[in-house]
């Protein structure tokens, strides 16, 4: 157990079983924040016997980031990831492609849950078991969020169909492209993920 992924989780973003792992460091980040909160109000009342105390009131502000851990802690818990099976699938048709796995994009409107993402060139495939993935939406709100890193001309596609991805995944590894901007790319999909 790493202490240092209880407050920031940013380096294992788009690894295996990221959603699981850091829904466990979110858990504790939680009971850790408003155990603090609870020991310097319990703290503040003990030594002045009152809860009218400056300990109280900085226990009421401790409260902010626990809620805002506790939201986190929901939102983690919302989504699964990539499945094992599916893992098994996928893996042997990779090769060197850059790829990420449990990303979950948020937007004003709507969260977009992609268990996998490959990356090369300028191409971006994606694989959702979520047969009502909103596609057009997504392209829309991905296309935005690339162009304002500096990122044009970026094409995507989500599959809700394994054997269609995988398809795409051989016929990605024989593509001939610059592949200058497949990590800034990559950056940028982590940066903008839950």
């Amino acid at each position: 157990m790493k202490f240092l992924r209880l407050f920031s989780g940013e380096a294992y973003k788009g690894t295996r079983h990221y959603l699981k792992t850091q829904r466990v460091y979110e858990i504790l980040r939680t009971i850790l924040f408003f155990a603090i909160s609870l020991a310097l109000f319990a703290g503040g009342y003990l030594a002045t016997h009152t809860r009218m105390n400056l300990l109280t009131i900085v226990a009421i502000l401790g409260l902010l980031p626990a809620s805002k851990s506790l939201v986190s802690v929901i939102m983690f818990c919302r989504y699964g990831g990539l499945s094992d099976a599916d893992a098994e699938i996928i893996e042997p048709h990779l090769g060197s492609l850059t790829n990420l796995c449990d990303m979950i994009f948020t937007s004003n409107d709507k969260n977009y849950e992609v268990d996998h993402l490959t990356i090369k060139g300028n191409t971006v495939c994606g694989y959702s078991k979520n047969g009502n993935f909103q596609e057009q939406a997504f392209y829309k709100h991905l296309d935005e969020r690339l162009k304002a890193d500096g990122h044009k001309n970026v094409s995507a596609k989500i599959f809700t169909d394994l054997r269609k991805y995988v398809d795409r995944l051989d016929q990605m590894q024989e593509l001939a492209c610059d592949e200058s901007g497949t990590a800034g790319i990559a950056d940028t999909l982590k940066s903008i993920s839950l």
